[in-house]
């Protein structure tokens, strides 16, 4: 696994933030975190999956600086999902992103909620940090409770 702070440059991560928690970002809801339905919900916009592109190219400038950073072969889905504040911090349960590949996901806010790896790893969730690791990995996100949201944008790819 790699943690990378302050992935972007502060200009860069400023515009990234300020699209992505504006009340101009198109969330659509989800009735289930790792499946649908399951006992949980989250918010998600999906700018790539296994179809192509799956948003304008105005969305896609948010994630451009980013997708330049990171060395990927393929890229095969980027998705930003954003989960509710809850009065206990609530995990969503272990999963991998995909079978084969790499996941990287950039944290959008500082709040306290994390991402947890079936080892007992826990990585906090601080703006413009991004983790890198291995997408068989299990993980679990979590909600924050100190927080209205907390919000990433989860990337998965084929690595060089």
């Amino acid at each position: 696994m790699n943690i990378y702070k302050n992935f972007l440059s502060t200009k860069e991560f400023s515009k990234v933030k300020e699209k992505i928690m504006s009340d101009q970002m198109p969330w659509y809801f989800n009735d289930g975190v790792n499946k649908v339905p399951d006992e949980d919900f989250q918010f998600t916009f999906v700018f790539l999956d296994e179809n192509g592109i799956n948003c304008s190219e105005e969305m896609m400038d948010i994630i451009n600086p980013i997708l330049k950073k990171i060395k990927y072969n393929k890229l095969i889905a980027v998705k930003a999902n954003l989960l509710t504040q809850t009065k206990d911090i609530v995990e969503q349960g272990f999963h991998i992103d995909q079978p084969k590949g790499t996941t990287s996901i950039l944290y959008i806010n500082n709040c306290n909620g994390y991402t947890k790896f079936k080892d007992g790893t826990k990585i906090k969730s601080e703006e413009n940090k991004l983790i890198k690791f291995n997408s068989r990995l299990e993980h679990t996100g979590s909600s924050c409770t100190d927080q209205k949201r907390r919000v990433v944008i989860n990337f998965n790819y084929e690595y060089i």
